[in-house]
């Protein structure tokens, strides 16, 4: 069937453009009962188009919000699709959201239909269904659970798609009058509403026209040499902008194949055999295979562990030269070449990365050693500045100009300016229209020519690449009028396999201190190697030798701090192990695992002051939130440590004071 398209300026749009040139190419995957199963880009533009039809027949007009709600499966991404080729507007959420979480965004959002993927997803829908009024339908992909349930206004996926494959088969018009919806469609329309994670208050909903998107893909592409060749893991929530644009976005611009796992917990195992060419990955990812790298080795015999630690010695000191074009002695050359067939490679193969041609991190700043320790393998990992209000893209590493320490220069068609408060700014295609209902806000962040609050500090290096300090909220001072800011503390920390979180204390303090969560793999694995046992996590964090294990950790990390001129003052003095991990249904962390730091401050209150007030350990009570809901006490008697600090070099105390 073929297609006029005077433009492509839509998602839809590009679905239709794709089924034309890509035809027969796979456009997505997905592994179910463990067979991977393929679409090409023409059944991709069946299914799309089957829904679309579907959902038309339960009401769904243009201007219609929709939710959709789940993992990364292909149905969820179709929904996008077909809803946006009918000029209505998705609003993903997070799977992981609490019912009241959810009830606030689809409520604030105005939903009139929602697309979940199974049963625990109906059932948050449901039990809130009173507090949004606008919500009518609910559409569900997996069937299990549900069969006895009021389908009145419950809709099966199935259903609707066998309704709108009927409609097409037998209604000749129905085919056009879909085709006409998407020639209305247009770059300035509203392409989908993607809520902010909330770390200081109620999550916003950033509004991001077709434009946004579309402009910020291509050029992203266009940055990377991304063509219809590549393949990418979806795994990433489908609320994050991050993944709209790299699993969604980019891959309608540019044709390539999109991969969704079976299940969270096969993520590892799924990557291993799509090996993408094209992976994003938050640091978390990358230290959480680090860390799992680390521990199978401790396992490994003499002779495999002499050489795994002789061959990656010698990746870090070439490695990464190697990867950049630099020059490079033959005999090293020999030796990598060598390291890459006995280590590198099938370290890679475990990872999944064995094909990665491009590779991104964003979100947090990542570690320099972690960050070097993947391009000394020969992996093209880069790291990228954005922000939901930027549809991503901010700055970007090219190829040959990539430093640890930065994150790149200005994207494609981006401008940046740096405020004398310190505050970084921009402007670009990306820039959001606007907060949903929220105009205060949208004036606060944007301004009338466009320029874009981040709400970071930072600055640029000589060679014009942007460094971000912290959240411009959160750089504050010492006591002593030194600089502090706790993100880059706790990245110093968070280097360390067996740290998960941490979290750095100090504005207006006589010194840093800092609260530090365990990583209950490495942690619990190096427990079993020593036939210590434990019964919980707080058992584990309070043990002698795991507060030892950190102590060292905690002393090699003020070292490094000591050498960086504007953070030696921060080095931490005293820290403790706390007693239960940060988490997201406890109001800790963001649904995008960033710490909320004032409410953590507020809720530890009383262990922040034992770190100030000198004492060594302190009794503490914390309200928990189980999986299946229901609270409970954790009660601890938390150890504080005093930590050694470093003088910083001579040279950098000049260096610091110029």
């Amino acid at each position: 069937m073929a297609h006029s398209i005077a433009s492509t300026d839509t998602f839809a749009k590009y679905l239709l453009l794709n089924a034309e040139r890509f035809r027969s190419r796979p456009a997505m995957r997905f592994k179910d009962y463990g067979i991977w199963q393929s679409w090409t880009w023409e059944e991709q533009l069946d299914e799309v188009r089957a829904l679309a039809l579907g959902l038309q027949t339960i009401g769904v007009q243009r201007g219609d919000k929709i939710a959709v709600i789940g993992a990364n499966r292909p149905r969820l991404y179709w929904s996008f699709a077909a809803a946006q080729s009918l000029g209505a507007i998705p609003v993903p959420i997070y799977a992981d959201s609490v019912a009241e979480e959810m009830a606030y965004v689809l409520d604030h959002a105005e939903v009139k239909f929602a697309v979940v993927e199974d049963q625990e997803q109906v059932d948050k829908v449901l039990s809130v269904a009173e507090r949004v009024p606008a919500l009518t339908e609910l559409i569900y992909d997996e069937p299990r659970g549900l069969k006895d349930y009021d389908h009145t206004h419950l809709h099966a996926y199935e259903g609707l798609r066998a309704t709108g494959l009927k409609r097409f088969a037998e209604d000749a018009d129905a085919g056009a009058a879909w085709l006409a919806e998407i020639a209305k469609g247009s770059g300035g329309d509203l392409s989908v509403i993607l809520y902010t994670s909330g770390t200081t208050g109620r999550p916003k909903g950033v509004m991001l026209s077709n434009d946004n998107f579309v402009l910020s893909a291509v050029n992203g592409n266009g940055f990377d040499n991304l063509d219809e060749n590549e393949t990418t893991i979806a795994y990433l929530p489908l609320a994050w902008v991050g993944d709209h644009l790299f699993s969604y976005a980019q891959s309608y611009t540019a044709g390539y194949c999109v991969a969704c796992p079976e299940s969270p917990e096969t993520i590892n195992e799924d990557r291993r055999e799509i090996a993408p060419t094209y992976f994003f990955a938050p640091p978390r990812v990358f230290e959480t295979l680090l860390t799992s790298i680390m521990v199978r080795m401790e396992d490994a015999g003499r002779i495999k562990k002499a050489m795994f630690h002789y061959f990656l010695a010698h990746a870090g000191k070439v490695g990464e030269r190697i990867l950049n074009g630099e020059a490079v002695a033959p005999w090293d050359r020999l030796k990598y070449a060598v390291g890459n067939f006995m280590v590198y490679g099938p370290l890679k193969n475990r990872m999944g990365l064995s094909r990665m041609r491009v590779g991104y991190t964003a979100g947090e700043a990542i570690g320099p050693e972690l960050f070097s320790f993947y391009r000394s393998l020969g992996l093209n990992l880069k790291q990228l500045y954005g922000q939901t209000e930027a549809t991503v893209y901010i700055t970007a590493q090219a190829d040959g100009k990539i430093r640890p320490d930065t994150v790149g220069l200005p994207s494609p068609d981006v401008e940046i300016k740096i405020a004398e408060s310190g505050e970084v700014l921009y402007r670009s295609p990306g820039v959001f229209v606007g907060y949903y209902k929220n105009d205060e806000a949208t004036r606060e962040t944007k301004t009338e020519d466009g320029w874009v609050h981040t709400g970071d500090a930072g600055f640029f290096d000589a060679d014009g690449q942007l460094k971000i300090i912290d959240r411009a909220k959160d750089v504050g001072k010492l006591g002593s009028g030194a600089l502090f800011a706790p993100k880059y503390i706790e990245n110093t920390l968070k280097f360390f396999p067996d740290i998960k979180e941490a979290v750095a204390f100090g504005h207006g303090r006589d010194f840093c201190a800092a609260f530090i969560n365990i990583d209950l793999t490495a942690v619990g694995n190096w427990a079993e190697r020593n036939n210590i046992a434990y019964a919980s996590y707080q058992e584990l964090a309070g043990h002698p030798q795991v507060y030892e294990t950190i102590a060292t950790h905690v002393d090699e990390a003020n070292r490094r701090l000591a050498r960086e001129p504007l953070m030696a003052a921060s080095q931490i003095r005293r820290f403790l192990v706390l007693h239960k991990e940060l988490d997201a249904d406890d109001g800790e962390l963001t649904r995008t695992q960033k710490v909320r730091r004032s409410f953590i401050a507020e809720r530890y209150g009383p262990l922040i002051e034992a770190l100030y007030d000198g004492s060594k350990e302190k009794f503490i009570e914390t309200e928990v939130t189980y999986e299946d809901g229901r609270k409970g006490i954790i009660r601890a008697t938390v150890k504080i440590v005093d930590a050694k600090v470093y003088d910083a070099p001579s040279e950098m105390i000049r260096e610091a004071a110029e």
